[in-house]
């Protein structure tokens, strides 16, 4: 049951096909983020299919928002996280960052989140920049659990594995193991985020902004593949 829950964690992390987190992000670096995360169809059941060869069994929930809860809470930089299921495939819930900055942190590797802040004129401001490539990805699921490494490299996701695969690459592997219609899921899975910064935005890569709440609609596909490093920069 422990690898199970591991295993989901990571899942919710990376293969929520249907993802919107909303969230505010204060002065000094602390954050509350809420989630909401859905598994399509054909993903779920493949996840099931491995789970059961890896010998749990049982009618677990895939999401299961308690022990993801108590998994997230326990990483770095986290200081509170409540998850609850909407259904077995489903859940939403408040995640509650202590200093972003500290958020996944990795000693000796390239910062997953850079955070800088100061005042101006007596107003907030401040620069939040966060970066994902193929050196620094494995490690950040590292630690969220080893068992969920060996999971996600059985769906061969370049995130996980290291390798340098283009997307359409990826998908074609993806397509020719475990089916099109789980292909065809990946391809369309996005993670969508709106967060609110301590002033207005007055600049920003890889999203838009209206006043102090800065959009992204990422593809989850890029992230997966990382076939070029994905970095998303605010400034405010």
């Amino acid at each position: 049951m422990k690898k199970f829950l591991l295993i989901s964690l990571t899942v919710i992390l990376l293969f929520s096909c249907s993802s919107q987190i909303n969230g505010v992000l204060r002065e000094g670096g602390s954050a509350d983020l809420a989630i909401s995360a859905s598994l399509e169809p054909r993903m779920s059941a493949l996840i099931r299919s491995i789970s059961a060869l890896a010998g749990n069994t049982g009618s677990e929930t895939i999401l299961d928002g308690p022990s993801i809860s108590r998994s997230i809470a326990a990483s770095p930089g986290v200081q509170s996280a409540a998850l609850a299921n909407t259904g077995p495939e489903a859940l939403e819930g408040k995640i509650v960052i202590a200093k972003v900055d500290d958020f996944l942190s990795l000693t000796g590797k390239t910062p997953f989140i850079t955070y800088s802040e100061n005042r101006i004129s007596g107003k907030p401001s401040g620069r939040m920049l966060i970066s994902l490539d193929l050196n620094t990805a494995p490690d950040l699921i590292a630690l969220l659990s080893e068992e969920a490494v060996d999971y996600l490299t059985a769906l061969m996701a370049p995130a996980v594995i290291g390798a340098e695969l283009t997307k359409v690459e990826y998908l074609f592997l993806v397509g020719t193991l475990y089916g099109q219609p789980v292909a065809n899921e990946i391809r369309s899975a996005r993670i969508k985020a709106e967060i609110e910064l301590p002033g207005p935005v007055i600049s920003i890569r890889g999203g838009t902004a209206s006043g102090s709440k800065a959009v992204f609609d990422i593809p989850l596909l890029d992230i997966l593949v990382l076939e070029t490093p994905q970095s998303w920069e605010i400034a405010w």
